[in-house]
């Protein structure tokens, strides 16, 4: 795309994103690349999820095409009236076109935002606007005073770097738009599982953040896309903790939930053209953390526990929003 200006590359790049969550939001029938349809086991797990009201989180999670229905449950329609029953008329089911206009759609996304996970909406708004500073100043780059660089960590005391690295999913365009959707599904969703304990929610976070800037590291190895090592992590814990349950591979093929992690270092070697060496270790990295959490070896520090339950401002604000998030889960 070497002839087309600047300018109509940037408004394509728009129309593609609004297109993209424009989709995920709205249309509970159109699935994400990766959508779980049916269990080969009831997991308890799996019932949490099922009760998560935001509408992005439940249409990639949620099963499909009315798979929680049992087939056997046949009925008569001569033997019920539905009108008569619940006193309806043919008027009730009047579809008015303002249900699909652009401003219904726009409402469905600004409440599907707001019902993201504190943590997550943090973070998915911080990468933002670390993407659109890049994207207006420097040629579409993420800004080199945001990555992971030791020399000026050590010698100018930019201590920032280690942490604004995992704010960067890459270049502005369909890679980016794909790791974000995914960052905001998986991370939220993960988030969600953990309302009642947020804090193992950040020991999780915290573990994979250190053990990527220290392996990459002690292997100089050179981080490029923090942000989207850092999804291939998430979606490892995440698969682990849905073992069993069956996904939709771009609506061709199904497969264990176990095996998405490594589709996704598939995707990465198509769509980049390079080993996904970085992937691979975020793939190790939650390996460890899983192994470390399930045999009680990682837990949260006692003081960030106290502090949590504690009465400082700070602490009810957020066990407030986690409140909300809470409610999701409470049986009707």
């Amino acid at each position: 795309m070497r002839g087309i200006s600047n300018s109509y590359k940037s408004v394509c790049v728009l129309v593609l994103l609004f297109g993209s969550f424009l989709i995920a939001s709205t249309n509970a029938s159109v699935r994400s690349a990766w959508t779980p349809i049916r269990t080969s086991q009831k997991l308890s797990l799996h019932d949490k999820i099922n009760r998560l009201s935001t509408p992005l989180q439940s249409a990639i999670l949620s099963n499909r095409g009315g798979a929680v229905y049992d087939s056997d449950d046949e009925y008569d329609e001569e033997d019920y009236d539905d009108d008569e029953l619940f006193g309806l008329d043919d008027g009730d089911f009047d579809m008015d076109q303002d249900d699909f206009s652009e401003e219904n759609t726009v409402d469905r996304m600004i409440d599907a935002w707001k019902k993201t996970p504190p943590f997550t909406k943090l973070y998915l708004t911080a990468t933002f606007a670390a993407t659109g500073v890049g994207y207006l100043t420097n040629k579409n780059q993420f800004p080199e005073y945001l990555l992971l660089e030791w020399k000026p960590i050590l010698s100018r005391l930019q201590i920032w770097r280690p942490f604004t690295a995992f704010l960067n999913f890459g270049p502005f365009g369909i890679g980016y738009i794909m790791t974000a959707h995914f960052m905001w599904t998986y991370m939220s969703t993960l988030e969600r599982l953990n309302h009642d304990r947020p804090f193992d929610f950040w020991i999780m976070i915290i573990f994979g953040c250190s053990s990527m800037v220290a392996g990459y590291t002690f292997l100089k190895l050179s981080p490029r896309f923090l942000g989207h090592n850092l999804s291939t992590f998430l979606v490892y814990v995440w698969s682990r903790y849905h073992e069993g349950l069956e996904v939709s591979m771009f609506e061709l093929f199904n497969a264990r939930a176990e095996m998405l992690p490594w589709l996704f270092l598939a995707q990465t070697f198509l769509l980049e053209g390079e080993v996904p060496v970085l992937d691979f270790l975020g793939i190790v990295f939650g390996h460890v953390y899983h192994h470390c959490k399930t045999t009680g070896m990682l837990r949260a520090p006692p003081f960030v526990v106290n502090w949590y339950n504690s009465d400082s401002p700070t602490s009810n604000m957020i066990r407030n929003k986690y409140k909300q998030i809470s409610s999701d889960f409470e049986l009707q």
